[in-house]
């Protein structure tokens, strides 16, 4: 009796051609641009909340010829880039160790866990007070809302490494040392390189938050002033920038992956 074959052409956890799913992928965008365009000259939303596509089309040309919106995200890139660096440079040790040694998991890892639910807006006034309304306390607030997250996926990670590695490893005379080093953080590397791109996402997300603390300049800065004044075209116009950049770290990451860990599953 022949087996069953599949009645449809999308199956489960199947790759397709690179070709094919950029075009899907533009389809999505596309999608997305229709139902925003019906819906902004519907009457459900008020177009001041929601101002059509070609609304924004013409703001958006109107704020590129600004060199403001330029000085802006550079500002933004580099206090992520600041904060989200010096997580990755505390998180990534720290969450191997956790990920190594029962102990020093056991005395950090509930610590962390509790840390990770309180909060970030709320450290706002603590931050201000002990570290004052300059880029260190934004750099804090990133450093915060990344570090808790990223340090617990590093962990895990390393985790996964399978145990087998380990004892082989050992059996070959391998220093708890060298075990770490040349079994645990390559193996690891993939899945830690992928945390670290998730991770990127969410401190570009405490961006907003993070240039609430008396910021004259910035992406998030600059659409809070907006929306005081409702200029709803302008906030759109800086939202989809900070999509796009978001995207293409993504993307860059993506690739990054692919092309360092050719050899893992997590990188194809």
């Amino acid at each position: 009796m022949s087996a069953i074959q599949p009645s449809t052409t999308i199956q489960l956890r199947r790759s397709i051609p690179t070709r094919q799913y950029r075009v899907l992928a533009v389809i999505g965008f596309v999608l997305c641009l229709l139902v925003w365009g019906l819906i902004s000259v519907s009457t459900i939303v008020d177009p001041v909340f929601l101002p059509s596509p070609v609304a924004v089309a013409q703001t958006m040309t109107e704020i590129f010829r600004d060199p403001t919106i330029w000085a802006d995200l550079w500002v933004s890139f580099m206090r992520v880039t600041i904060g989200f660096l010096l997580s990755a440079l505390v998180a990534l040790p720290m969450g191997i160790l956790i990920g190594s040694f029962k102990p020093i998991e056991a005395v950090v890892q509930p610590v962390t866990e509790f840390v990770r639910y309180v909060p970030v807006p709320a450290l706002i006034p603590i931050l201000m007070v002990t570290l004052g309304i300059g880029e260190e306390s934004k750099w804090a607030l990133i450093f915060i809302g990344t570090y808790f997250q990223l340090v617990l996926m590093v962990a895990d990670e390393v985790r996964r490494v399978p145990f087998e590695l380990l004892q082989v490893a050992q059996t070959l005379g391998a220093t708890q040392g060298e075990i770490i080093r040349r079994v645990l953080w390559r193996s690891a590397m993939p899945g830690i390189f992928d945390a670290l791109r998730l991770c990127n996402g969410w401190a570009w997300t405490y961006l907003i938050v993070a240039e609430l603390v008396a910021a004259n300049e910035g992406l998030g800065f600059r659409i809070l002033k907006f929306s005081r004044f409702l200029q709803t075209p302008k906030i759109w116009v800086y939202l989809i920038l900070l999509g796009t950049v978001g995207l293409l770290l993504d993307l860059m990451f993506r690739a990054l992956n692919r092309r360092l860990f050719k050899w893992a599953e997590s990188g194809k």
